[in-house]
This record gives structure tokens, sequence and C-alpha cells, in this order.
């Protein structure tokens, strides 16, 4: 993780976010003293209260981005498999990234194994697929699955 917060680009992410979090502190600063002023008035108060709300929006995104990437680079968030012919070698002998950074293995794809159903954050990838809807139970939602599906199987075959 160290590696990853010290690379360039992260660097101009901390720097634009802690840019962004002290503009919206002197933000809020300087709308809190115009409330005071003779000028000043409740809409100055609100935006006092509501410019370090931005400042935590920005470092809560800030930390989120960075655990997200971190995830990525050790492996945890894959989607998909890559197709054979995108795959690249591979050493056999070396254990899968999952395997490396301690996350359970599923098998011998070297994919993660899905996350407990409680876990921690509720963010993740969700693996386990999401039961069909059927006509009985909505026959318009299911249209319009079928729909999307024939659209991706057609998106698939110009693609082939």
């Amino acid at each position: 993780m160290r590696q990853l917060a010290f690379s360039p680009r992260w660097m101009v992410w901390h720097v634009l976010t802690l840019g962004a979090m002290a503009t919206c502190g002197w933000l809020a600063v300087w709308q809190w003293q115009r409330a005071g002023s003779a000028m000043g008035s409740a809409v100055n108060i609100g935006y006092g209260l509501q410019w370090p709300v931005f400042a935590i929006f920005f470092g809560v995104m800030w930390w989120r981005m960075l655990r997200m990437e971190v995830r990525r680079i050790d492996g945890l968030d894959t989607d998909e498999v890559a197709s054979d012919a995108s795959t690249p070698a591979v050493d056999e002998e070396a254990p899968p990234v999952a395997a490396r950074s301690g996350a359970p293995v599923a098998g011998e794809d070297g994919l993660p194994a899905p996350r407990a159903p409680d876990a921690s954050s509720p963010f993740g990838v969700r693996r386990t697929p999401v039961p069909a809807v059927t006509d009985a139970e909505d026959p318009e939602l299911a249209a319009y699955n079928r729909m999307l599906a024939g659209l991706a199987t057609r998106d698939e075959d110009a693609r082939a």
C-alpha cells in the first residue's frame, strides 16, 4: 500500500484531495464569517455548515478510491475471468495473486473465493448470482431481462 500511495499518480490525487478539503474548509470559514456580518443571513449559516460536509466527502472518497485500487492490485475485485486468447503466460509454480495476499482462493483459476455474507464491507464485488425473475413474479421485468440477454448475445455474435 505504501508503494501505491507514494506513486506519482496517487501523489497527484493526494494533493488534489487535500487542496479540495482545504478549499472547502476556507469556504466554510468565509461563509460563517459572512453570516456574522451585517449582510449575512441564514443561507450563509447553511453554507457554512455544508462546506465541511463536502470536505469530509472528499476525504471519504479519496480513502475509498485508495482502498479499491489496493484491492484491484491484490486481485480481490476481479469480476470475470479473461478468455484464453487474452490470458498472459503465468508462471505455473508461483501462487496466484489472491493466495499471496492472504485471501482465500476458490479454485485452480486463482480467483478469490466469494466473500462471506457477514463481511465488513457491503461495497465489494458481488460474486453470487442474482436469482432470475420469472414471468409469474414480474412479467414486465422478465421480458426486459430476456431482451437484454438477447442484445448481449447479439453483441457477442457480432464480435466473433
